[in-house]
């Protein structure tokens, strides 16, 4: 069989995020001729086990030790046989035309580097990285002074076009143009390299694009937590990436260091502000009947909402569980959407699983429970 599209995901101790992802990538791929390759960097977790078990079809590589973002995607890369590569986080939930809608586009574009979809996290709220402009240290201090139109890009959420930069939670690209560009720089270990790619496409003489028609939820953070390790080797990152294609003269450094080091003080700051959430209802959106033995973990009233009845109730400061067994992804993540403004907060029971999974906020680690 010809495989047209390999999905890569770099897994690192998310093994129910990991689950989620997968049932969801399984069911968008179903009349795609495909593969699914996980990496994982030694979670020293269930995370292998339950691949091998739940998804025994899926390429499974165990790394030894945490080789990071680069060389484990890469890794993935040199087994895939498809036309295509998807990297893909396992912290995401992917709709079900995902791929054949992002499929027929770069079969369009002749000279297409990068492909990504709109990306909203756990809240049901768009994320901005998505499509991003290119960092250069001008725009990047723009951002740091709160001028952040010129970092994102000024495309519409909604809209499909050239955008410089896109988010390695989810990127597709034909494989040969990947390895032609040198693939992930394997000097960045976490962060960082899903830009450096996206430049490389554009100088290399490619075009990167965004298709905001097409919806992927990303559960933002999962794999890691915000804490200092965060802040170092994101914001390394990016002095690597200023050192590699912006260092001109050494008159540069001092003001990239100054404010990377700015950037990560108020970061910190911003990062330590926690605050619960809290519900007054709790819904269950399925075709089904309220499970038991979830009503017996959630020890509030489950109330059970049939899905084409949901437009006949005012839903809000409410936690909406949604049964993935009985309702499509596109569905749910619409509904996310319009429901987010009311202050509802969102759990999604994945097809097969008797979990939830989700987060309340963009910042810090999701919620899961077992039933």
């Amino acid at each position: 069989m010809v495989i047209q599209l390999s999905v890569i995901i770099l897994n690192y101790k998310v093994p129910y995020y990991l689950m989620q992802c997968l049932s969801s990538v399984e069911k968008a791929l179903q009349q795609i001729p495909s593969e699914i390759i996980v990496v994982d960097n030694n979670s020293e977790d269930q995370s292998c086990d339950w691949v091998k078990h739940y998804f025994p079809e899926v390429s499974l590589i165990q790394n030894q030790e945490n080789v990071g973002f680069s060389k484990g995607n890469n890794a993935g890369v040199k087994l895939a046989r498809g036309k295509y590569i998807c990297l893909l986080n396992p912290d995401t939930v992917v709709s079900e035309t995902v791929f054949k809608n992002l499929l027929q586009f770069a079969e369009n574009y002749q000279d297409l580097g990068a492909l990504g979809p709109k990306l909203i996290d756990g809240t049901g709220n768009f994320l901005p990285e998505s499509k991003r402009n290119l960092p250069t240290p001008k725009v990047a201090l723009q951002k740091l002074a709160k001028l952040e139109k010129k970092y994102y890009s000024a495309l519409g959420e909604e809209e499909t076009g050239k955008v410089d930069v896109l988010v390695g939670a989810f990127m597709l690209m034909l494989k040969e143009r990947y390895e032609e560009i040198g693939g992930l720089d394997e000097d960045y270990f976490m962060y960082g390299e899903d830009i450096d790619l996206s430049y490389k496409f554009l100088k290399a003489g490619y075009q990167n694009y965004y298709l905001g028609t097409e919806k992927v939820l990303h559960y933002k953070g999962e794999s890691t937590l915000k804490d200092e390790k965060y802040r170092k080797r994101f914001y390394g990152a990016m002095k690597i990436f200023y050192q590699k294609h912006f260092q001109k003269t050494g008159l540069l450094n001092p003001a990239i260091n100054m404010s990377l080091n700015l950037a990560k003080f108020l970061h910190r700051v911003k990062h330590e502000n926690k605050t619960l959430c809290t519900y007054e209802n709790v819904y269950w959106l399925s075709t089904k009947g309220i499970p038991e033995r979830l009503q017996q973990k959630i020890h509030s009233e489950i109330k059970h909402i049939h899905p084409k009845e949901l437009k006949n109730y005012d839903i809000q400061n409410s936690k909406l569980i949604f049964d993935a067994e009985t309702m499509d992804y596109q569905e749910i993540f619409s509904i996310m959407e319009n429901l987010k403004i009311k202050q509802n907060y969102f759990r999604i029971k994945p097809l097969n699983f008797n979990f939830i999974v989700g987060s309340d906020k963009s910042t810090s680690q999701g919620a899961i429970l077992e039933f």
